[in-house]
């Protein structure tokens, strides 16, 4: 035996513990496999949602690690009956709360596939394949959207990392300046105030517009906003418009905003990560003119094109902008340069070892073609309207915000009973805790003109109209209940 070389006589054997036999990988794959058959053939005979007190599951999980393996069917037994069934079911067809889409099969599929194959999207050297694969999907959105030919991007995890990587953007194509400023109306996403925060805009500088009677950022305010803090030594940065608020779906006056972002020299980011994607039908390119104005763009393909999660996009005006702030060298990474326009995605944006996010939106648009997704996001926007005259017409629901895109908000409040603010409320507090728990659907809540409202957002090609008026009946029944108790 060498005694300088410890290791030197020793045999190493070509299996390891983490292997498995290929009749044991196919025994677990068909096993995983008819459980995501089965739930997705049998999900609307399931609850929306159903949830487990924190204590109860700690005692079910918060264990030691096994020092053995344990057996493969009872771990899968554990997945299903213990795990799997305390989450929102967002592929339900009564799933209406949040922005909660339900995935194509394919790319399902997709996800499983590049999961298994493991490739690490962040240099053409390393990914070539993966690589174009993506940089054909953004292409595609960067068509969809109107976006000239020097726009360009990555998917992201989602929109909220793909804001921050926009922001840190917008502030090296201004040098940094010491007083920035960001506006964005009060209806914005939280992860856009996250974003400005996280790339250093104090939370006195990030200015929250009061909104109009549509939601929609009030652009004379905005306006007088800037000025004043010109006047004061502020230096203005970027400002954000929406895409599709989560609350409602407003869209902010995206030209308008566009000619005074040019103006006044500022990045005009605009947030569109449930609104985007509206983008590929006729209606959604109407609603979204202006869009294509943008410095950037933020969109979140786990919502309105039907993906799982995560896969999220930033796409900007002049990819070269992107590039001069991710681009760096590294001497471990030099064999990357691999030949004249050869792109490695890495270098546009935070992360360096990405998934294969592409393939489930290119293997889903290859299988169905875009006309399904079309009609179907389409489906999505009559189910919103037949819903808002729906409530119209009921002598029960009042209509608090319209359907500008797939979002309705309303509330339970019965004609000619001149209910309190207070007892309004309550009762309809009181549904959404009977919809949780007594009822087959999900829905959420939000705050529309100080008024608290139930919410119901429709972008999943499960649901039919039968769904959502089975969920306003339920409503409109939940809330008489409530009213006649009280």
């Amino acid at each position: 035996m060498d005694k300088n070389n410890p290791i030197a006589d020793k045999k190493f054997e070509n299996t390891s513990p983490l292997s498995m036999t290929r009749e044991e990988m196919l025994n677990l794959t068909n096993k995983a496999s008819e459980i995501l058959v089965d739930h997705n053939l049998n999900f609307a005979s399931q609850d929306a949602w159903d949830g487990e007190f924190s204590d109860g599951l700690a005692k079910i999980f918060m264990t030691d690690p096994p020092e053995d393996g344990q057996n493969i069917d009872e771990v899968l037994e554990q997945v299903t009956q213990k795990i799997f069934p305390y989450s929102l079911n967002l592929a339900h067809p009564k799933c209406f709360g949040f922005v909660s889409s339900s995935p194509t099969w394919p790319s399902v599929i997709a996800d499983f596939l590049a999961s298994g194959i493991n490739q690490n999207v962040c240099t053409w050297l390393v990914a070539s394949g993966p690589s174009q694969i993506e940089l054909t999907v953004i292409e595609w959105i960067r068509q969809w959207l109107g976006y000239p030919d020097t726009a360009g991007g990555l998917l992201t995890s989602g929109s909220s990392a793909a804001s921050v990587e926009a922001f840190v953007v917008a502030r090296e194509s201004a040098d940094n300046p010491s007083r920035a400023t960001v506006y964005m109306s009060d209806q914005t996403h939280q992860s856009i105030i996250r974003a400005a925060r996280v790339i250093g805009i104090t939370a006195e500088n990030i200015k929250k517009i009061p909104s109009d009677d549509k939601f929609a950022i009030n652009v004379n305010l905005l306006a007088e906003a800037v000025a004043q803090d010109v006047e004061n030594g502020f230096q203005p940065l970027l400002v954000v418009a929406n895409s599709g608020t989560t609350s409602t779906g407003a869209i902010d006056s995206l030209d308008w905003i566009a000619d005074f972002c040019e103006s006044q020299n500022l990045w005009f980011h605009v947030d569109a990560a449930y609104g985007g994607f509206a983008c590929i039908t006729e209606r959604g390119k109407r609603l979204l003119k202006g869009i294509e104005r943008a410095d950037s763009i933020t969109l979140d393909a786990h919502k309105w094109l039907f993906q799982p999660y995560e896969v999220g996009c930033l796409i900007v005006k002049d990819l070269q902008n992107l590039e001069s702030v991710y681009s760096m060298r590294s001497d471990v990474l030099q064999d990357t340069v691999w030949g004249k326009d050869h792109p490695n995605i890495a270098n546009r944006g935070i992360q360096l070892s990405r998934t294969f996010r592409a393939l489930k939106i290119w293997m889903s648009v290859q299988i169905f073609g875009m006309k399904a997704f079309r009609d179907t996001v389409e489906q999505c926007f009559a189910l919103a309207e037949k819903a808002q005259h729906y409530i119209q017409n009921s002598s029960n629901l009042q209509l608090l915000s319209p359907a500008v895109l797939s979002v309705v908000c309303f509330r339970f409040n019965p004609e000619n009973l001149n209910l309190s603010e207070s007892a309004i409320e309550n009762i309809n507090r009181s549904i959404l805790v009977r919809v949780f728990w007594d009822d087959h659907a999900f829905m959420s809540s939000t705050m529309v003109s100080g008024k608290f409202a139930l919410r119901i957002c429709m972008v999943n090609y499960t649901t039919t109209w039968e769904d959502v008026k089975e969920t306003l009946d339920a409503v409109e029944s939940f809330g008489t209940e409530a009213l006649e108790s009280s």
